[in-house]
């Protein structure tokens, strides 16, 4: 099934250039939500909402691994540094899928500021494909996203994911897709968060996500969701003392099966901005 699969790679190699095949949104918080993380803010919005970096108030480091146990080569892996700086707040990350014979390689350098109630984010990312035999291609993107904190209690979030389409292609003008999520995060008590969202890609069908986060213990989180186009649930839970964390996130789909993520991030420091 593995050499099927990157025959069809391959083939998509010679007459365009794979767009970006594999999602780039992490962290096992998100994860265990569906990935209805646009409104989220913590480290990991290095990766999806880059505005949310903008509520980083420590030096945060953060590594995460998902994995794909009936077909190992669709596994990932990313880490993120996170750093307020003077204005706002920076965030550096790199992320890995695939192995030997085809992989993508991404590293993102990202920067987000408050102003009143929104938070403003943009982050440059370069992505490198490879396939073995078949050389390979580097290409940069941009992305931009906004966070919104209407009330206490309602918090709206949207981001552009590869604003500028660079072309993968000159044979057939192939571009890597922008993709468009919207979504609005509800903090229904002290202890429940509930998200929802819309992921837009211009060439396909959008996806609608939603998510539940539930605090059961002061430090103890689980969580769950749900996305419909494809259909799949989510499941997860985080622990979160002081100075790091750690997540658990489990997805499952009819056709390709089970995930797993596990996150961990611990802060440097206790400092404040």
């Amino acid at each position: 099934m593995y050499y099927i699969l990157l025959c069809v790679m391959i083939l998509s190699w010679q007459y365009s250039l794979l767009a970006q095949s594999s999602s780039t949104l992490m962290g096992g918080r998100a994860a265990g939500m569906a990935y209805s993380s646009s409104a989220l803010t913590d480290e990991w919005s290095a990766f999806n909402n880059v505005a949310g970096l903008a509520k980083v108030t420590s030096i945060v480091a953060a590594f995460t691994y998902d994995v794909q146990p009936s077909f190992k080569p669709f596994n990932k892996a990313a880490a993120t540094f996170s750093f307020p700086v003077k204005i706002g707040v920076a965030g550096l990350g790199l992320f890995h899928f695939g192995d030997d014979l085809y992989n993508e390689q991404l590293v993102t350098l990202g920067y987000s500021n408050t102003f009143g109630l929104a938070s403003l984010g943009v982050k440059v990312n370069y992505i490198q494909y490879n396939i073995q035999g078949f050389g390979r291609k580097a290409v940069l993107t941009a992305s931009f996203g906004g966070i919104a904190e209407l009330t206490k209690r309602l918090v709206l979030g949207a981001h552009v994911i590869n604003i500028n389409q660079p072309k993968l292609s000159e044979l057939d003008q192939e571009r890597i897709p922008t993709v468009l999520i919207v979504g609005v995060l509800v903090k229904a008590s002290d202890d429940a968060t509930l998200t929802a969202e819309i992921e837009k890609d211009l060439d396909h069908k959008p996806a609608v996500k939603a998510g539940v986060e539930y605090r059961i213990l002061k430090k103890f989180f689980i969580r769950t969701g749900i996305r419909i186009q494809p259909n799949t649930g989510y499941f997860g839970f985080g622990f979160k003392p002081t100075r790091y964390s750690i997540d658990y996130a489990f997805q499952y789909n009819q056709g390709i099966g089970s995930r797993h993520q596990a996150s961990v991030s611990y802060k440097l420091n206790n400092k404040t901005k």
